[in-house]
């Protein structure tokens, strides 16, 4: 009988559910399956009766955890929020010490501290896990990003470490064909332990704002192509295209060309021509922005990326202002070969920012968790499976190896350079757009960043002396030693205070 129980189990046959489901059978594993639907349960587990590793139809909860092999492991794959908490609460009573239950959902990473540390008093243990990749992801390969107790870790890594996405260890480049019941063999694994508690899931956050910064970018330049240069759809597919098989190769510029060649099928047009310009989002990057927020580090290319979704959004409203409000008549001027190599150059530069905050972002917060983030192993465990996989992820696992304490990536000898060679077209480039009345937020942010972090000196000075006369905030002088505060009495008697 010990010999048919499964490996592990997973909860909730979503699509996520049963593509994870049955990639992890392809490695193997035998693996209970439940959904609180028992008819999705069985007509899954019926439709692929062959799978290497097979798969156990549980139609109860009680059946589904006597049929898995202690200590239990237990994937959640649920909706984020009240319905993940739901099914813990319903598992709780019937699990033993030491079981694991891993949530692989999108969740708040301050859920999954609390999640952790209320499993822990109960002598469970919890894994709060980042998946990454969509559907094709966790059929074939996601990036995993797995946080919690490194001892709840090793009992899951087989695992994930077998279904992975997979990279080729001397180029980094994703290996490719996997096909049902016939996973990708080799490779370096796209999942580490990642930290403590919560730390899995908020790297798999910030993963997502920065994937909210990438596709605003490739968006803002498929616009100053398209409507600022005036090249033809055909014409822009093929730049795109040409970026892909340079420094910005990635699976975003990939996807980008593949749908600027596409015909809608009703009109004959580009495809990308009769969508609506109303974009949705799910909550991670909103979670990412206000965690830059409560941090105090500025991530405004990201934030940037996504206001410019709620001002996607706002469809109705957008057309009848445009009847109303007029921007300037000129156009981009110039050789389109030039210009477009200067939007190529613009965008590696802006995405460099993005990311240069993406992961300012998680050294903060690695502070204040006490997390002991590996930056390194981060950037070369999203090389595949996830939807930001790209070659320049690369870089910044040299980066990282060069200097593990390294502040920005701003400042690492690589991306120096390759802002000093490209920023005269990305001045270029939101120059002409600002004078063409083209939005580029994000490249703008991005530009505004990098100005702003090269500063020695910012007009912060006066905001302060503002705060200081309207609220007695107090300020610093440049001219004492930090930390020694004053006041200036601004409208009595004209005396400086030190406070």
């Amino acid at each position: 009988m010990s010999n048919q129980l499964s490996d592990i189990g997973l909860i909730g046959l979503a699509v996520m559910g049963q593509n994870l489901a049955l990639n992890i059978a392809d490695h193997g594993f035998r693996i209970s399956v439940f959904n609180r639907t028992t008819s999705k349960t069985e007509e899954f587990v019926a439709k692929h009766p062959d799978t290497p590793g097979g798969l156990h139809a549980s139609l109860t909860l009680e059946d589904f955890i006597q049929s898995i092999k202690r200590p239990r492991k237990i994937i959640i794959l649920v909706q984020a929020g009240k319905a993940t908490d739901a099914v813990i609460g319903s598992l709780v009573p019937l699990l033993e010490k030491d079981d694991i239950i891993i949530d692989g959902g999108n969740a708040l990473w301050t859920d999954t501290v609390r999640r952790e540390k209320d499993l822990t008093a109960k002598g469970l243990r919890f894994i709060g896990s980042g998946v990454s990749g969509g559907e094709e992801g966790a059929r074939f390969g996601p990036s995993l990003m797995p946080g919690g107790a490194e001892s709840s870790w090793e009992e899951l890594a087989p695992i994930w470490n077998a279904i992975a996405a997979k990279v080729d260890p001397k180029t980094g480049k994703p290996l490719e064909g996997a096909s049902p019941g016939r996973p990708v063999e080799g490779g370096v694994p796209c999942t580490a332990y990642i930290g403590q508690n919560g730390a899995g899931h908020f790297v798999k956050m910030v993963h997502n704002g920065i994937e909210y910064g990438d596709m605003q970018l490739i968006c803002e330049a498929y616009n100053i192509l398209r409507h600022g240069i005036g090249l033809s759809i055909e014409e822009t597919q093929a730049a795109f295209a040409s970026w892909n098989a340079g420094d910005l190769d990635s699976f975003l510029i990939e996807i980008t060309a593949n749908i600027l060649a596409v015909k809608d099928p009703v009109t004959s047009a580009p495809i990308v021509d009769v969508i609506m310009d109303r974009a949705g989002q799910k909550g991670t990057g909103k979670w990412t922005v206000m965690d830059g927020l409560n941090l105090g580090i500025p991530i405004s290319t990201i934030s940037e990326a996504v206001f410019a979704r709620c001002l996607s959004a706002i469809k109705e409203e957008r057309v009848a202002a445009s009847k109303i409000l007029s921007g300037p008549e000129s156009r981009f001027t110039g050789d389109k070969k030039a210009l477009t190599d200067a939007v190529r150059d613009s965008l590696y530069a802006s995405k460099i920012c993005s990311y240069a905050q993406g992961f300012a972002l998680m050294r903060a917060a690695a502070e204040e968790q006490g997390w002991q983030l590996n930056f390194g192993e981060i950037s070369m465990i999203w090389r595949g499976g996830c939807i930001i996989r790209a070659r320049f992820l690369q870089r910044i696992k040299e980066a990282f190896d060069r200097d593990p304490a390294l502040p920005n990536l701003l400042l690492d000898p690589y991306f120096k350079d390759i802002i000093a060679r490209t920023q005269h077209h990305w001045r270029q480039i939101v120059s002409d757009a600002v004078l063409s009345g083209i939005p580029t937020p994000a490249f703008s942010a991005s530009l505004a960043y990098f100005d702003s972090y090269r500063s020695a000196r910012l007009p912060a000075n006066l905001l302060q002396a503002q705060r200081d006369y309207f609220g007695a905030h107090t300020y610093e002088r440049t001219d004492q030693p930090r930390g020694k505060f004053f006041h200036y009495d601004w409208v009595g008697d004209r005396q400086q205070h030190e406070v």
